[in-house]
């Protein structure tokens, strides 16, 4: 980048930062939400929600279906 293009690109600055920051914050979101550890721990919260009674079977298999979704998507992904 010469002088002259940084100069006139300088009022952009904070925009690309801002941008650069909110691609950062979506691929750590994503990595943390198809985390296949993360997904386990929370089936895990599940049937332990299960056993105390806390949801009935039909909203645990319905939350289930989702973690098995989101491990499948992420795997698409490629994580």
């Amino acid at each position: 980048m010469g002088l002259f293009t940084g100069l006139v690109t300088l009022p952009l600055a904070p925009v690309r930062g801002v941008v650069w920051l909110a691609e950062v914050l979506k691929e750590q979101a994503e990595a943390q939400l198809y985390d296949p550890g993360r997904i386990a721990a929370e089936m895990q919260q599940i049937a332990d929600e299960v056993a105390a009674g806390e949801i009935t079977e039909e909203e645990a298999a319905a939350r289930e279906e989702e973690l098995i979704a989101r491990l499948h998507e992420g795997r698409a992904q490629g994580g």
